[in-house]
C-alpha cells in the first residue's frame, strides 16, 4: 500500500528536498505541500494524507495548532503527524504530542531515518526514538506548571499488567521488548497496548507515554 504523505513547512527549499525524498522511496507519494499551518489543515481534509509531516514553526497557524485540529477532527481519524524540529530539546515537543502528534523527529535526521519513520507511524507504531522522546517528556513535566491530570482518567483504570505494560511503554520499549520483559509474546503485548489506549483514550504510544508521566506512574530518572 502506498502511503501518501503531505509535507508542511514553511521553507520551499525544506519542502522539495524532503519531497525528493519521500517520492523516491516505492511506497510513498507526496500527495501535497503546505506552507502554512493553516494550509496543512485545509489540505489535509482534502487530500486526504494518510501522514503528515509537520514543521512546529510555521506562519498563520503554528504546527501544534494544526496537529491539535487535525487530531480532533473526526473525519481525519485515520491521519498521523510527525512533527519535525530543529533541536530536540524543544519544549514545544511535549505540546506537540499532547495535542496528537504521533511522535518527532530532528531536522537533521539522516533521510533513510526520515523514510523508516514515516512507515512507523503509518503502521502506527507511533512513537519514534522512544528513549530520547521518553526522556525529554520527563524534563518538562517536571514542573507542576505544566502537569495535567488526564481528562479520561490516568492508570488506576488499568489491571496490575495494564499498568506494568504501561510502565515499560513510557521507558520507551517496544512491544517485543515489552513482551520480553513480561514473559509474554508480542502479540500479547500489543493486545494490552491496544487496550491501554482504549482505556485511556489515547490515540497511540506517543500519548500513553504523556499520560504515565503525567500521572505519576513514571517519573523522571527511573526510566
Amino acid at each position: 500500500m502506498t502511503i501518501r504523505v503531505l509535507l508542511a513547512d514553511d521553507q520551499t527549499l525544506v519542502r522539495a528536498a524532503f519531497a525528493m525524498l519521500v517520492e523516491s522511496a516505492p511506497d510513498m507519494e507526496v500527495v501535497a505541500q503546505a506552507g502554512t499551518g493553516r494550509e496543512a489543515v485545509e489540505l489535509a481534509r482534502s487530500m486526504r494524507a494518510d501522514l503528515v509531516v509537520m514543521d512546529i514553526r510555521m506562519p498563520d497557524l503554528d504546527g501544534i495548532e494544526a496537529t491539535r485540529l487535525i487530531a480532533a477532527d473526526e473525519d481525519l481519524a485515520g491521519v498521523k503527524v510527525l512533527v519535525l524540529t530543529t533541536y530536540d530539546t524543544d519544549e514545544h515537543i511535549v505540546e506537540a504530542l499532547r495535542a496528537g502528534a504521533s511522535g518527532f523527529l530532528v531536522k537533521d535526521t539522516r533521510p533513510a531515518e526520515l523514510l523508516d519513520a514515516i512507515r512507523t507511524v503509518a503502521a502506527g507504531d507511533a512513537l519514534l526514538s522512544p528513549g530520547p522522546t521518553a526522556r525529554l517528556i520527563a524534563r518538562f513535566l517536571r514542573s507542576p506548571a505544566v502537569t495535567t491530570v488526564p481528562a479520561t482518567g490516568g492508570p488506576e483504570r488499568l489491571s496490575d499488567r495494564e499498568r506494568q505494560v504501561l510502565t515499560l511503554v513510557a521507558r520507551g520499549l517496544t512491544n517485543t521488548e515489552t513482551a520480553e520483559a513480561l514473559g509474554l509474546s508480542p502479540l500479547t503485548a500489543k493486545t494490552h497496548v491496544s487496550r491501554i489506549m482504549g482505556k485511556l483514550g489515547a490515540r497511540d504510544r506517543a500519548q500513553l507515554v504523556i499520560v504515565a508521566y503525567e500521572s505519576g506512574l513514571v517519573t523522571p530518572g527511573t526510566g
